[in-house]
């Protein structure tokens, strides 16, 4: 009886306890839950379960098994997070595994929030996180470009509308945080990850990034069941592997590190208000992130103030000690030591299972770890369970889940930014606009012609519109139209399966044939072509690999676009890829050129209505083209002792950052500066009168350059420090004014100091990166 008694009184403290109380301030709730928690609860808030879900909440359909989980979480210490709840039921039919509809995962998080917070001693919820990198990677759900193709939009409002739309659909279905947005710095095209990045310029990453921030969490107040936290990745310096391999080391100067590769997150953080970071797999330095206390700490915590919370990328911390279907750093001897490593630099969670964090409870017994540093990572991740609202209303409706997802307004709005995403790299003889009425045959070839075109971390959405199925919904009968797949890319080509199987050259050599036997008679070629899921993604273990030494067009396309350029008929192409590709021979024997990346579900409506001219293509590169891979680096600010030149060879991009053509042309004149010269902490205005001097109506984007002239230490020959874009028609001209602010001037210095030094500055205006496309102005900086 007196066990009985003291579980009772115990219980009645509980529900009466402060932090229970939604009136209480959301710091003292923190604080009384802490005071309250056993060692075991506290471990448990920083760990989460993905896969494992299979053996400890699900059944074999992927529905919540109340028994299976009694049995695994009996000790009634709770856990922090679940993982990709949508992904429980796999669609094996889908163009990717995307697991259960909105009605099914609502159903599921329900299940799941209600058996954690009535079956753990202090009734603490937990944490849904989902894939959000181009929309929610779940089934019926909105896809949209992918961000590089985001990165050619040059346009953070519709950057910001996307992410919002996605929070709501994330969150409707019961999902808490998105493992987005992608803020690395894209240098390397090697890399099988750029297409999960805004490109190569970090103000263009930074400015869409904030944007990105801004849609998934709105004002952070999760006041309305519509937003959800957003997560920085990978922190830092991801995107300039060593040889282009994903988690290779990074090897670089602090001053460059902080310029180039900190700047976005920092910007994510102090405009945005990014509530979690996600550490990454690589080593700066010979140090690991997920075991790097200057990264985590004395940068990220007390030099930029971030009060958010860290999440280990997946596995990361078992990297640690070794993990030998990808890799180990070998700065710890087991995974007890990694998840020491971890906790000590500042890694809150981690993710995806509980494995090295297993370990925490005998870390703190043994005196590695002090109980206290565990109660410092678990208070931001507490804090933002109460803010959104889960101690109170955890539980989402399966009948809005459904309204929203994949609903009418967000596909029209994928529809927009899959238009926005198109670039115009070439035009000869202005063959487009195509016009429909003088067409009587049209030959749609190529390898991505008549496929879905959403590229990794993808969803299945209710419809995805192809290239072929796109010119077929806007020409309907009037016009022959004629499908050739010409060649393959690879065999299959999803994205799951690891495995990459060259199709066989001699029945590839007999398709093209045919291809060309298709044409005849043709109009115009529509052309197709690029990479697919599999020779440009994540490479996340040695038997799944993305990371390619060769930027040339996969397999047997050369020959399909030499074949059909000898017919004499216009060849208009459209790649489709995740990262930059060597297309010389392309750009030469195509008459007209579009770089289209991957579309997300409206890829082929959006081409379509920019073929036949209803749709004014505006995109710019955000990352540069190599002529070669021996090219590379190709990225745009480089320093000045950097392309000198190459014997024999041209050592300028194939096609530069922030390039991009239109149906109709603008001219720039009249740059000026307000004030010409300023102080070191002073501000100026430079504007640039802007004309549409064509025929029909299109949107031009205004780029600002800024150089150095003479510093304490190399600075870049330019660095885009602002833009704007606009729409004008034909004959309209408006002012574009950009503001340059010591953040636009400033630079670690010789002492690493961030510091606008006083001198000549170059400011460069124009609609591209390249010298000829720029009007420069000189603007005087004094003490």
């Amino acid at each position: 009886m007196e066990k009985v008694s003291v579980e009772v009184a115990e219980q009645e403290s509980v529900e009466n306890a402060l932090y229970k109380d939604p009136t209480v301030s959301v710091k003292d709730r923190v604080a009384d839950l802490i005071s309250r928690m056993t060692l075991e609860e506290k471990a448990a808030q920083m760990m989460c379960v993905w896969n494992d879900k299979k053996e400890t909440l699900i059944d074999e359909s992927g529905n919540f098994d109340p028994e299976k989980a009694k049995r695994s979480y009996a000790h009634g210490n709770g856990i922090g997070q679940v993982g990709r709840p949508s992904d429980a039921g796999k669609d094996e039919e889908a163009s990717h595994e995307a697991g259960f509809n909105a009605r099914q995962t609502v159903k599921l998080t329900n299940d799941i929030q209600k058996f954690f917070i009535e079956n753990s001693r202090l009734g603490i919820p937990v944490i849904f996180h989902e894939e959000c990198l181009h929309g929610l990677a779940s089934k019926h759900a909105t896809s949209f470009p992918q961000p590089i193709a985001l990165g050619g939009t040059f346009n953070p409002d519709l950057v910001e509308k996307l992410y919002a739309m996605t929070a709501e659909e994330t969150r409707k279905r019961g999902g808490h945080q998105a493992l987005t947005p992608v803020v690395d710095v894209a240098r390397d095209p090697r890399w099988g990850r750029v297409e999960e990045t805004f490109g190569e310029d970090p103000y263009l990453v930074s400015q869409l990034g904030v944007a990105a921030i801004k849609g998934f969490q709105g004002d952070a107040s999760f006041d309305n069941k519509k937003h959800v936290i957003a997560t920085l990745k990978h922190f830092a310096a991801h995107g300039e592997p060593e040889s282009g391999m994903n988690c290779a080391p990074v090897n670089m100067s602090e001053r460059m590190l902080r310029d180039t590769f900190l700047m976005p997150f920092k910007e994510a953080i102090d405009e945005g208000g990014a509530i979690s970071v996600m550490a990454s797999y690589n080593e700066i330095d010979g140090v690991p992130s997920h075991a790097n206390p200057w990264l985590l700490r004395d940068v990220l915590r007390d030099e930029w103030g971030f009060e958010g919370f860290v999440v280990s990328d997946y596995y990361a911390i078992w990297e640690l000690f070794d993990r030998p279907d990808t890799h180990g750093h070998h700065l710890a001897e087991d995974r007890k030591k990694a998840a020491e490593l971890a906790i000590k630099a500042g890694v809150n969670i981690e993710f995806p299972e509980p494995d090295c964090y297993l370990n925490i409870k005998e870390l703190v017994e043994e005196g590695r770890l002090e109980e206290s540093m565990l109660d410092d990572l678990i208070a931001p991740m507490l804090y933002w369970k109460f803010k959104m609202g889960l101690f109170e209303d955890p539980y989402m409706d399966p009948d809005e889940a459904e309204a929203v997802s994949g609903c009418d307004a967000n596909k029209a709005l994928a529809l927009k930014a899959a238009e926005e995403t198109i670039t115009l790299l070439k035009n000869e003889a202005a063959v487009l606009p195509l016009k429909k009425e003088s067409l009587k045959k049209v030959a749609v070839i190529g390898p991505n012609a008549n496929c879905s075109l959403l590229g990794g971390y993808s969803g299945a959405p209710k419809e995805t519109v192809s290239v072929l199925q796109g010119v077929q919904n806007y020409l309907g009968d009037s016009v022959e139209i004629v499908y050739h797949e010409g060649c393959k890319i690879t065999v299959g080509g999803r994205w799951e399966e690891d495995k990459v199987v060259i199709p066989d050259p001699e029945t590839e050599r007999r398709s093209i044939k045919e291809a060309v036997e298709a044409v005849q008679g043709a109009d115009v070629i529509i052309l197709a072509v690029g990479g697919n899921d599999q020779t440009s993604r994540e490479a996340w273990s040695t038997h799944h690999m993305g990371d390619r030494t060769d930027l040339s067009l996969f397999g047997l396309q050369d020959e399909l676009i030499d074949a059909l350029a000898e017919t004499g008929i216009p060849v208009v192409a459209a790649l489709y890829n995740g990262r930059p590709l060597s297309i010389k021979n392309l750009s030469e024997k195509a008459d007209a050129l579009l770089e289209c990346w991957y579309g997300g579900q409206e890829a082929g409506n959006a081409l379509a209505k920019v073929l036949f001219g209803e749709v004014n293509p505006g995109g710019k590169l955000p990352i540069s083209f190599p002529r070669s891979v021996g090219h590379l680096p190709v990225y745009y600010n480089h320093k000045p002792s950097d392309r000198r030149g190459y014997l024999l060879d041209d050592v300028s991009p194939l096609f530069h950052f922030g390039y991009g053509l239109s149906y109709t042309s603008f001219e720039l004149s009249n740059v000026r500066l307000e004030q010409k010269t300023i102080e070191v902490n002073g501000s100026t205005v430079v504007s640039v009168d802007v004309t549409n001097t064509g025929d029909v109506e299109g949107a031009e984007v205004v780029q600002m350059y800024i150089r150095d002239l003479v510093s304490s230490v190399t600075r870049p020959v330019k660095e885009l420090k602002g833009f704007k874009k606009i729409w004008l028609k034909p004959g309209e001209t408006k002012t574009v004014s950009i503001d340059i602010t010591p953040k636009s001037l400033a630079f670690h210095n010789i002492e690493k100091k961030y510091v606008v030094e006083p001198g000549e500055f170059e400011i460069m205006v124009g609609n591209s990166s390249r010298d000829q496309d720029l009007t420069k102005v000189v603007l005087e900086v004094t003490k």
